[in-house]
């Protein structure tokens, strides 16, 4: 027997349409390219929206049809991004911080017929439009988007689609091979936002103030675009400038209480708040993913500004939001110091993902805390396979995809990445958690960043090779590195060197480049080898 609910899509211009209805007037807040603060809201981008809907629908694009934007967050981008999905069109986000030659690439393998871009990309994106023979016209959002939608009628038809109706194609950062595609369906996006509107994820409300400095171009922002709006959220985009005093003065003047960003635009915050002895009166959580937190970040908020960060972890291929580290009531009533080891993981599955680990050949492993296995994924927000069918079938006999980490998952569900499959190292057949040594390095009063990779060694196959940066004004010494790891790891886990180094190359997402470090160091051998 069939249930006698009504047949409602979960399509994404519903949320938008939901915004404008019971939140019309929430202020959707950007700090222009320009410079100056511009304000809107969910009401004006619903309308101006849907004048972008009816401008594409005038160019020809049609339902499957890719559109990309090469853009920051701004509420320009906000109506666009809403403009192509509304009408079942795909949104295609590129990544600017790609070298021109693989945004190139991109806008090729996915076919984009049109392409909305912010005027200080758009000189090198037009020096190379001959290479991309599918593109039609392009769009610059400042004057020339203005003229274009002015004319166009505030009304247009949205949805009326299937759910599962493509909605937007995120492409991988490529670190290993060519950058492959994701696209996401009208539903799982839809579904992931109620999964990230959970409060043991993200969990805004009406009354929270978000500022997502993730880029909507880094896995649809994760998810901020959509969740924000789906509950009414004050909404602030902080534009091109993402250095710690502009974020500073977003955070104050607009009464920030919830922000998300990959780790090291929290170092940078930290430091200009220490340097100008500023301070946060209303931020009360971050959210940190795409690369593991270092404790010196939870602790320096927790400590000196009283607010909670919060791990994500997930990828393109899952949304990207596959696990949030909300701590348990348990933990919670615990001194701080207790709540700590858990808090540096990445946290459970919400509803919506399953995980588990596994060996090589396939072989589920326990779930104790403490074995080490290939983490793997499944669920409605998780890609199925690739764009175009790139890499054939991507999911195990059980449905999971294997993510490329290399995690523990607890018995309460708590899950920790170790490493990248790709950067764990093998010592002696043993394995040894890149990331959770670099993470106690960074922890280091002098340090501002630290990676390790692993080096050849005769007898042992790896050993973990480490380099810091050191703050500035700051010298340190091997010895001085290597005692503050003393006790905290296996000691067969200590880099047998230490380097500082001047930078540590850093990826088009934020996170620490280990391609281009194993590149820089491939010659290098370890003292006595």
């Amino acid at each position: 027997m069939l249930g006698m609910m009504q047949p409602w899509p979960l399509t994404v211009d519903r949320i938008l349409g939901h915004a404008a209805t019971r939140h019309a007037r929430r202020e959707v807040v950007t700090r222009s390219l320009e410079g100056p603060i511009v304000r809107t809201s969910y009401g004006e981008v619903h309308a101006r929206a849907k004048q972008v809907s009816n401008l594409l629908l005038d160019m020809g694009v049609r339902p499957g049809d890719r559109v990309g934007t090469l853009a920051w967050n701004t509420w320009r981008h906000l109506e666009v991004w809403y403009g192509i999905m509304g009408i079942g069109a795909v949104c295609h986000t590129l990544n600017p911080r790609l070298h021109p030659d693989q945004i190139c690439w991109i806008i090729n393998d996915a076919s984009d017929r049109v392409i909305f871009v912010d005027e200080p990309f758009a000189e090198l994106l037009l020096s190379r439009m001959d290479r991309a023979p599918s593109v039609e016209r392009v769009v610059v959002l400042n004057h020339d988007y203005e003229n274009l939608i002015a004319d166009q009628p505030e009304d247009c038809a949205w949805g009326g689609f299937d759910e599962e109706t493509a909605c937007g194609l995120c492409y991988t950062s490529g670190t290993t091979g060519d950058p492959k595609g994701v696209l996401y369906s009208h539903r799982s996006n839809f579904l992931h936002t109620l999964m990230c509107l959970q409060p043991d994820v993200i969990g805004f409300s009406a009354s929270d103030v978000v500022l997502p400095v993730t880029p909507m171009y880094h896995a649809n922002a994760w998810g901020v675009a959509f969740s924000a709006p789906a509950v009414g959220a004050k909404l602030v985009l902080p534009g091109a400038r993402l250095d710690g005093a502009s974020l500073h003065e977003l955070l104050e003047s607009e009464g920030v209480t919830v922000s998300c960003a990959v780790p090291t635009v929290w170092t940078g915050l930290l430091q200009y708040l220490d340097q100008a002895g500023a301070t946060l009166t209303t931020l009360k959580r971050v959210a940190i993913g795409g690369a593991a937190c270092p404790e010196a970040i939870i602790r320096g908020f927790h400590d000196r500004y009283g607010v909670e960060v919060r791990h994500l972890w997930g990828m393109t291929e899952t949304s990207p939001v596959a696990t949030a580290g909300a701590v348990s009531p348990e933990l919670l009533a615990r001194p701080f110091e207790e709540q700590l080891p858990v808090r540096l993981k990445q946290g459970r599955a919400p509803l919506f993902c399953e995980l588990k680990i596994t060996d090589d050949e396939g072989r589920r492993l326990p779930e104790d805390g403490r074995t080490f296995g290939r983490l793997k994924a499944r669920g409605p927000i998780v890609s199925a396979g690739y764009f175009k069918g790139v890499a054939g079938d991507i999911l195990d006999e059980e449905g999971f995809f294997d993510t490329g980490d290399v995690a523990t998952i607890d018995p309460d569900g708590v899950m920790q990445i170790t490493d990248r499959a790709k950067d764990v190292i093998k010592s002696g057949g043993e394995w040894i958690s890149s990331v959770e040594v670099e993470n106690l390095a960074a922890s280091h009063p002098k340090a501002l960043l630290a990676a390790v990779i692993g080096v050849p060694h005769p007898k042992w196959d790896e050993r973990p090779l480490l380099l810091v940066k050191l703050r500035p004004g700051e010298t340190s010494s091997r010895e001085e590195m290597l005692g503050h790891l003393e006790g905290r790891i296996a000691k067969w886990w200590t880099p047998d060197e230490v380097l500082f180094v001047d930078d540590i190359p850093l990826g088009a997402t934020g996170k620490i480049d280990k391609k281009a470090i194993r590149a820089a160091y491939a010659d290098y051998r370890l003292p006595g080898t």
